[in-house]
């Protein structure tokens, strides 16, 4: 986020976990991460690891070890949330954890996702109907199940 140029993240490089997702899933990406391909420079992030169930953490971690003996210049970031600091993944990589605190305001983090998520044609597309033609947009209530 250094620079309105620089490219979101792809599909590849970011594995949204929960509770439901497989092994398989976190291995394919593991092996995204951790097979060096030259010329690739990716970060890849884990979001929500601890979410992942016991067997499947300890599935990632023993790949990941075993992986990471072929690749010394991954860009891995794991990301937990700090009230589940006690489950498998977070205890497992304690010793590279980072405590962090956005260096960029809100503001600036808003104007440099608009910048990736605007639409810079308008047309009849779904995009019209988010505020200031973003492709993007979050609809929320706070009761559940009222038409959104």
């Amino acid at each position: 986020m250094n620079s309105p140029n620089q490219p979101l993240p792809t599909f590849d490089e970011v594995l949204l976990c929960t509770p439901q997702t497989t092994a398989e899933q976190v291995g394919l990406f593991l092996r995204r991460c951790l097979i060096h391909c030259r010329g690739v420079e990716k970060i890849y992030t884990m979001l929500y690891a601890d979410e992942l169930s016991y067997d499947v953490s300890c599935r990632a971690e023993a790949l990941f070890q075993h992986l990471q003996r072929f690749n010394s210049s991954y860009r891995l970031i794991i990301l937990c949330n700090c009230e589940r600091e006690h489950s498998y993944i977070p205890s497992v990589f304690s010793q590279y954890k980072v405590h962090m605190i956005p260096q960029r305001s809100l503001t600036e983090i808003q104007q440099y996702l608009q910048h990736h998520y605007r639409v810079t044609q308008p047309s009849n597309s779904a995009a019209s109907v988010f505020k200031d033609n973003m492709c993007v947009g979050i609809v929320s209530s706070r009761r559940a199940g009222v038409g959104k």
